[in-house]
């Protein structure tokens, strides 16, 4: 508290006892006027009381002077009590001052003791340096001491938030996972486009993909593709041998993409994909469990991508393929499962016009499988229609030209 408001407490207090000073004084003027007020019936009374009266007025008035002072004597006594507590209120304002800077020291010491111990990402100490400029800000409109105080404790914060060295590599922890996943980014894009171009940009996004094989093993997309990249090879090459070594290596890599992404539907495609090709190196038996592997991770890639056409596509051949099977196929596949699996040709059918319907002249081995199913079911002139389709598709791949070889011979069944 400053001097000047010590003076308007003692100058609020002087009013005080002055006012109460003159409220007796205008006291005892107004008593002697209401005293002529009096009737003639008490004049008498009053002459004979007049001199007792005087007695005990001025016996009075002393008794107030009296009380008046005893008063005055305890409200300065009160007042000296609290300029006392204000000087001791100004000693201990002053005794803080000085332990300011101290405390300061400790609270930035123990905020660098933790920093060593926990590790602060850099948003999280962006946030509290914001947090800090807003408190330091919002201290401005306060007093000078409430500022400098404040002021010191955001100081120990905001200087005890330096970068230490576990920071730093965190930091370019961070940055090398956010060029890993641009570089990711980026092969798999470069492999997409080359998968869609020729036989040599197939197998240089297989060499792509080889390369990266250790540094992106448990990468789900990097893995589906590399299935695929296998799958390509196996259709580009014509030894035995290289496409049982493809497949098998393939069928890994998509089982894996599995395991690691259940909802991933290009992983469920591939591994389906994969245990299709595996089922023409494979016994009877073993046949027969890829072809129930192969419905199963196919239904699940549907389920989660239901707008592919290449699915349905897929989903027609092992209906096909399975109404299809000879006899000794169905007991076997009784034999290990209890019921072989069943299906119609006019499944199969459902399933190839549902990818024309999504994508019109999808592909050549789309219309093929059309004329098949069509041929099966006794409609010639539906089995010509889509022969006819099918021969105004140029053939590219080698699942192209199997569908050409297949072609010819169903128009030459048709023909006769």
């Amino acid at each position: 508290m400053s001097p000047i408001e010590n003076k308007r407490i003692m100058l609020v207090i002087m009013a005080g006892t002055a006012g109460i000073s003159l409220m007796l004084i205008w006291y005892r003027k107004i008593r002697k006027p209401a005293t002529a007020l009096c009737t003639p019936a008490l004049v008498g009374v009053g002459t004979r009381l007049d001199s007792v009266g005087l007695q005990d007025e001025a016996h009075n008035e002393q008794g107030a002077i009296m009380a008046l002072h005893r008063r005055q004597l305890q409200i300065l006594e009160k007042l000296n009590g609290l300029l006392i507590s204000v000087d001791e209120l100004k000693r201990e304002v002053k005794f803080l001052k000085e332990a300011i800077p101290k405390l300061e020291e400790l609270v930035r010491n123990e905020l660098q003791r933790k920093g060593d111990v926990q590790r602060v990402s850099p948003s999280h100490r962006a946030t509290k340096r914001r947090k800090a400029e807003t408190a330091s800000g919002a201290t401005e409109t306060t007093s000078s001491e409430e500022a400098e105080s404040e002021g010191g404790y955001l100081t120990a914060q905001t200087d005890s938030e330096g970068d230490s060295e576990e920071e730093k590599r965190y930091m370019k922890s961070s940055d090398a996972i956010v060029k890993s996943e641009e570089g990711l980014s980026n092969l798999l894009q470069h492999v997409d486009n080359l998968h869609k171009g020729s036989e040599d940009d197939k197998k240089e996004g297989f060499r792509l993909l080889l390369e990266q094989d250790d540094k992106y093993e448990n990468c789900v997309d990097f893995l589906w593709r590399l299935a695929r990249a296998y799958g390509d090879l196996f259709e580009m090459t014509t030894d035995d041998e290289e496409k049982r070594k493809y497949v098998t290596d393939g069928k890994i890599r998509a089982e894996k993409a599995v395991q690691l992404d259940a909802r991933s539907a290009e992983s469920h495609q591939w591994f389906a994909i994969m245990c299709g090709y595996m089922s023409q190196f494979e016994s009877v038996q073993n046949k027969i469990r890829n072809g129930y592997l192969f419905k199963e991770h196919l239904d699940k890639a549907i389920e989660l991508k239901p707008q592919d056409p290449f699915l349905y596509y897929l989903n027609g051949r092992w209906c096909y393929s399975v109404a299809q099977l000879s006899w000794i196929e169905k007991k076997v596949a009784t034999a290990l499962f209890g019921t072989p699996p069943t299906s119609t040709v006019e499944e199969a059918l459902q399933n190839f016009l549902k990818a024309e319907e999504m994508h019109p002249g999808y592909s050549k081995c789309n219309y093929v499988y059309l004329a098949k199913c069509y041929k099966d079911l006794g409609q010639k002139n539906n089995a010509l229609k889509y022969c006819d389709s099918a021969l105004s598709i140029h053939s590219v791949t080698n699942e192209d030209k199997e569908a050409q070889n297949d072609l010819e011979a169903l128009l030459l069944t048709l023909k006769l």
